[in-house]
Formats: structure tokens, sequence, C-alpha cells
């Protein structure tokens, strides 16, 4: 019941939390100079093309950008009524790419469940990878299995994401017959969930998931080597040696579970930080995420295309924070709940 009521309590402050991200994001989106529509004016200007500055002075009403910039953020999300009323990011109208000339949502529709998708499996692979590596580690240190897995792990954090992309892009299909580019088949673009697609993904997916999560792998499985060798090194754990425990359970009943709250916290930033890796390897591998998508966008000053895809990484941030935050309440029973569980 306490775990109930400490979860309602995140996400009532994740929500809360989300409402301020979105005005960050929108302002900063609005810190240069100028917008897509005044830049569209100045280059029909130059051009001597008057006719076309009609319509966008007509988009600029419609889409609320003569609008104070208060106004501007409050009509986005949906708390203000614009022109077509109620009608914002609550309400489900992500707004207008002016880049694409397309409605966000045609744009980023298909390819959110394939950037979570990409970056669930990353995570998946990165723990899958470095929890087993960095017990061994530890519990080897200082013979050849610690020294071959710092290299590996020096190895990963030193190659460069899309460098590692760019290898595996020629020798997986060389040697391997892996698919590259996309995230599937073209034929399977469009068309119905299926066996033969969910396949077709599951394959496309091998080497993205092993390039975004290389690199987070390296790092957690130094920072897991790290702090189980501290906690193998307090008297307690002695103490069970010396009581006849056998090695693996001094080292996975207590050791482990203390040494996996800093790796259950970082979550939160895991998250983030391989969807802002993978926007090259998506580039590269011609991946139908979002990263390819949001990087136009900031080229172009596209602004409610980049916003949108800027609070969709914010809400996964906060998400991965807040199951961070449970999951760490259930690892450790020594941290409280803010205080409640007294």
């Amino acid at each position: 019941m306490l775990i109930l009521r400490y979860s309602i309590y995140r996400f009532i402050t994740m929500l809360a939390t989300l409402v301020v991200v979105s005005a960050l994001v929108f302002f900063i989106m609005n810190l240069p100079p100028g917008d897509y529509l005044s830049n569209l004016i100045a280059e029909l200007r130059a051009t001597g093309q008057a006719d076309g500055i009609s319509k966008v002075e007509f988009l600029r009403v419609e889409y609320s950008l003569d609008q104070p910039l208060w106004k501007q953020y409050l009509i986005w999300m949906g708390f203000w009524p614009g022109p077509h009323g109620f009608s914002g990011i609550i309400q489900g109208d992500f707004g207008w790419s002016f880049e694409f000339d397309r409605p966000v949502a045609e744009i980023v529709g298909g390819a959110l469940w394939l950037t979570v998708l990409v970056n669930v499996a990353a995570v998946l692979f990165v723990y899958l990878v470095a929890l087993p590596l960095g017990v061994l580690a530890a519990a080897k240190s200082k013979t050849w299995v610690d020294y071959t897995s710092a290299f590996v792990g020096y190895l990963g954090l030193a190659t460069p994401n899309f460098l590692l992309a760019l290898i595996l892009f020629y020798y997986g299909h060389k040697y391997l017959n892996l698919p590259i580019g996309g995230l599937m088949a073209p034929e399977f673009e469009g068309q119905p969930m299926s066996p033969e697609k969910i396949k077709s993904v599951l394959l496309h997916l091998i080497i993205p998931t092993f390039v975004i999560g290389t690199s987070g792998a390296a790092a957690m499985m130094q920072r897991l080597r790290a702090n189980l060798l501290d906690e193998l090194s307090k008297p307690y754990v002695d103490t069970a040696r010396a009581k006849g425990v056998p090695p693996v359970k001094a080292i996975l009943k207590y050791p482990f579970r203390v040494s996996l709250n800093p790796l259950v916290a970082d979550i939160g930033n895991l998250l983030p930080s391989l969807i802002s890796g993978s926007v090259l390897v998506s580039v590269v591998l011609g991946l139908q995420t979002i990263g390819p998508a949001l990087l136009t966008a900031l080229k172009s000053q596209d602004q409610f295309l980049a916003g949108f895809i800027l609070l969709f990484v914010a809400a996964l941030t906060l998400v991965g924070t807040m199951i961070s935050d449970v999951l760490l309440v259930l690892l450790d029973p020594r941290i409280r709940f803010g205080g409640r569980g007294k």
C-alpha cells in the first residue's frame, strides 16, 4: 500500500515537472531570432515573390504565431483557446510541421514507437551485458578476466557510435547476412503487424541495438565493478565468508544488491542519453526514428515539430526517473519514501 501511495505521488510530481519542462522547451526553442515563417517571408521578399507572403501571413495567424510568446505556449499546450478552440498537446494536436507541410502527428506517428522500441532494446542490452560482466570483473579482480573486461569496456567507450555503425553496416551484412538500413524490410512499411513483420523488425534491430547500447554497457560495467569492489572490501562480507557462506551467495545476497543502487538510479539518464546518441546512428543506418526528424527540425527552426520531439524525450526521461525511484524503494529497504515510511 505504501508503494502504491508513493507511486501515485511520484506520478503527480512527474506531471507537474513535465509542465515546467514543456515551458522551458518552448521558450528555449524561441530564443534564436525569427522562426520558420519569418525566415520564409524574408526569403520571399528577397526573391520578389510577394504573392506568397499573404499565404505565410495567414499561417502565422492560423497557428497563433502573431500572439505574445506566453500565449503561444498556452495555445500550443492546449491550456488556452486558439483560432480553433482548445486544440493543443494535451488534446492530441501536436501542431503543424512547416518544413514537411504536414501535421506533426503524421510525421512522428510511426517513428515514436520505433524510437521507443530501439531504445528499450538498447536498455535491455546494456543491463544484460553490463551486469554479468561487471560482477565477473569484480569477483575476478586483478586477473586476466578483469583486465580483458576493462579492455573491452574502454574500447566500447572510446569507439564513436557512428563509426561502429559504419563498421557493422558493412561487415554485418557481408559476413552475417544481416539486413542493413531501416528497421524493417521495405515491403512491411505501412503494413499491419504480422509474424513476418515482427521477424523483420527483430532482425533489423540487431545492429542498432548493439551500436547504441555498446558505450552505455561499457560505462555501466565499469561503475558496477567499482561499486562491487567497494562493497566486497567491507567487514560484513568478510564475516559472511568466515561463517562459510558460499562465494557466489556472499557476492549476490547483499553486496550486489547495494551496488545496483546507482545503476538503477541511472535509468532516468540512460534513456535520453541513448536517444541523443542514436541521432547520428539513425542517420547512418537509415532508421525510421525521430532522430533524423529532430535534426531537420532544429536546422530549419520548425518549432512545433522540434518542440514536440524534445518534449517527448523529456517525458521519457521523467518516466525513467519515476521507474528508477520506485525500483530503488523496492530494491533497498533502507531508502525511505521521502520520510513517509517512518
